[in-house]
């Protein structure tokens, strides 16, 4: 198979794009103790944060002193809730080299290392939501609340493909406050934007900023270690300052409510730049119910490689230069589109000195939605797309107008990508 942008697959040119996770060498020792719990899984807003409405900011009759007051609330409200995440990483035994270049002599030598991220209460059950990239591959990780408590936690759920993860402690119910979410898809940009996490390990850190942009895509490569090729759409972008150690933690609204989980940052250092992107909560709404409950996410699944329409693809390919939607460049065998007859492209063209693969179907719509762009389609499918769902999809094919009909399928696994 064709690994170009395999649904939901984009390729990202930045220059330098990195999880916001530390990693210090170390070894942790010691004995943390498990707490029991006999509680309910509970997401309803707290008393405290239902009682601080929006500021109207552009009304003008929000004193500084005022939003001053109303960020230190939303941090009361929030921070007992984000905790610290140490992971141990089990170390490969390597052998030492002595100066004369061989290993005669020499013991194998451990290297352990620490992990650092943060995460934010789900429930009253001990359900703590964070990056998979935080906990992929973790042999002991270890929870620490803004109190000083600290608990051992394990791994219940892991989702490579939208690089969300659920870890659970064993504390007591009265202890644990979750945090709400807010409707990620009424978020606008300009408006107020909190991260608390632990960046660096520093815990119980608050940066503020706005919400710079929208519609932003991650390839799950780069934030989740993965191999596959696909993208976390509708992504969320903040100048917030977000660091590394802040993976897992939270971006939340003026009423403490949560945005998103801050999961990676552009920059040429390797710190801050102001570019830190936020897996949205509506997706987060929707994976992590069934990390708790299945261990995994079944991502519903189209089987294509394809590309968004340009001006210059336009003009190869004959069509009207302000026509939208996504080329089908491959369609994957037995896959649900090959099974629905979707075409894909089967001539290569050179377009500013990349090659192209054009002539196939053109998605223009998906169950009546408009699709503009490839992350029209890929936010579509884990958004509200069902496995085992027939859905409608529009076409452009030869230039004339179509649908099909296609039946959803779960997502193989990356091992299963051929």
């Amino acid at each position: 198979m064709k690994r170009k942008m395999t649904i939901l697959s984009i390729t990202v040119i930045a220059v330098l794009l990195l999880t916001a996770c530390g990693i210090l060498p170390s070894t942790l020792t010691g004995i943390y103790p498990f707490r029991e719990s006999k509680s309910q899984a509970v997401i309803e807003p707290t008393p405290a944060l239902q009682s601080n409405p929006p500021l109207d900011l552009a009304a003008g009759e929000v004193s500084l002193e005022e939003y001053q007051n109303t960020l230190q609330t939303v941090y009361a409200q929030v921070n007992p809730s984000v905790v610290n995440i140490q992971v141990e990483i089990a170390a490969n035994f390597q052998m030492e080299r002595n100066p004369f270049g061989d290993f005669d002599d020499f013991p194998a030598i451990p290297k352990n290392q620490i992990a650092l991220g943060s995460g934010f209460v789900w429930d009253t059950q001990g359900h703590i939501v964070t990056n998979n990239h935080v906990v992929d591959g973790a042999d002991n990780v270890i929870v620490t609340f803004a109190d000083g408590q600290v608990y051992s936690a394990k791994v219940v759920g892991k989702d490579p493909d939208s690089d969300l993860a659920v870890i659970k402690v064993d504390a007591p119910s009265a202890s644990l406050t979750p945090l709400v979410l807010a409707d990620s898809d009424q978020v606008k940009v300009g408006q107020v934007a909190i991260a608390i996490g632990n960046p660096y390990g520093l815990e119980g850190t608050m940066t503020v900023g706005i919400v710079s942009a929208l519609g932003r895509s991650l390839p799950s490569t780069a934030v989740a270690g993965s191999t596959s090729s696909y993208i976390i759409p509708d992504v969320i972008q903040t100048d917030a300052a977000i660091n590394p150690g802040n993976s897992g933690g939270v971006l939340v609204d003026i009423t403490g409510k949560v945005i998103g989980v801050t999961a990676a940052i552009e920059s040429t250092t390797g710190a801050n730049a102001g570019i830190g992107f936020v897996i949205p909560a509506n997706i987060v709404a929707r994976v992590v119910p069934a990390l708790i409950k299945d261990g995994s996410y079944a991502h519903p699944w189209l089987g294509i490689s394809g590309i968004t329409l340009t001006p210059k693809l336009n003009e190869v390919m004959g069509l009207d230069e302000n026509q939208r939607g996504v080329l089908v460049e491959d369609v994957i065998a037995k896959s649900p589109a090959d099974k629905a007859g979707l075409v894909g492209s089967d001539k290569s063209v050179e377009i500013d000195g990349r090659k192209i693969n054009v002539g196939g179907d053109i998605i223009v719509g998906i169950n009546g939605e408009k699709v503009e762009v490839f992350e029209d389609l890929a936010a579509y499918l884990i958004k509200k797309g069902v496995i085992g769902e027939t859905i409608r999809l529009d076409i452009l094919r030869d230039n004339k107008p179509m649908s099909l009909e296609v039946t959803l399928a779960p997502r193989p696994k990356a091992d299963q990508q051929k």
